[in-house]
């Protein structure tokens, strides 16, 4: 009985694998046709997805890419941790620490309404202005900026976590002689990381597009040496090939994003 059930099982999938392949592939097609056979298709194509000019500009927009990571990679980990104290200082009780958390909730009302592309422009054109001593180039501060706005989504995210583990967890952990900052660290944050792992690379995933905005102060990232390439040119496909490179940088973050977040829903329905 178990292997007829098991058998017929194997043959659903099958089925639904062929049904998924046949809709897709059709699917598809219609839509090929109905793009390729449009009156303006040769025109186009001949601007957007001319090969020879993606070949000429592909060096460029990788070079250019190569600096999108790095941000990446520096921007995310300010974020989180400035978006981690953020969330603590939300989470602080009692009257005295009142002016915190008001501040706290101001910054994450701010830079959360705030669009990130106004908060770009005043770091990277506004603060120069001021002539400082020792001010960073603009690449920093656009980092800056994209570091300060970010950490307000990811601050109401960690707030979110933290506030989600039950108050018996901490308890336990005061009466087994923890001081505050020695239960939030070892029996609340672990607790709360888990369960706002998604979210948090979601998050990531969507900075990883907005890196992007950094090309408009200036430094010459992937849509930056696109635009240059699309100028000397005349041709708009070196956009296209920075759009295709950055959906293969976000491919693997995606894959992640999807991991973590089934891993979390099995857990949870305790699988």
């Amino acid at each position: 009985m178990a292997r007829a059930r098991a058998a017929h099982r194997r043959r659903q999938t099958v089925r639904s694998v062929l049904v998924a392949a046949a809709s897709t592939g059709v699917l598809g097609t219609l839509l090929v046709v109905a793009v390729t056979g449009s009156p303006g298709w040769a025109r186009v194509r001949q601007s957007f997805l001319d090969l020879d000019i993606a070949r000429a500009a592909l060096p460029d927009v990788l070079t250019g890419l190569w600096l999108n990571v790095r941000l990446l990679f520096f921007c995310a980990l300010g974020a989180l941790a400035l978006g981690l104290v953020v969330a603590l200082l939300r989470t602080l009780r009692g009257p005295v620490f009142f002016p915190v958390r008001a501040l706290a909730t101001g910054y994450t009302y701010t830079f959360r309404g705030l669009p990130l592309i106004i908060v770009l422009y005043v770091f990277t054109l506004g603060v120069p202005g001021l002539r400082l001593q020792g001010m960073p180039p603009v690449l920093v501060l656009g980092g800056c900026a994209l570091v300060i706005t970010y950490s307000g989504y990811l601050a109401e995210v960690f707030r979110a976590g933290i506030e989600s583990v039950h108050p018996s967890q901490f308890a336990a952990g005061r009466s087994l002689g923890l001081t505050y900052r020695q239960t939030m660290r070892h029996v609340v944050l672990p607790q709360a990381a888990r369960r706002v792992a998604p979210p948090l690379l979601n998050d990531v995933v969507a900075l990883q597009k907005d890196v992007g905005l950094v090309s408009l102060a200036g430094p010459i990232d992937a849509v930056r040496a696109a635009q240059i390439q699309t100028a000397e040119h005349f041709n708009y496909t070196p956009y296209i090939v920075a759009g295709v490179l950055f959906v293969l940088l976000a491919i693997p973050l995606i894959a992640v994003t999807d991991w973590v977040t089934l891993r979390a829903a099995r857990r949870q329905a305790g699988h």
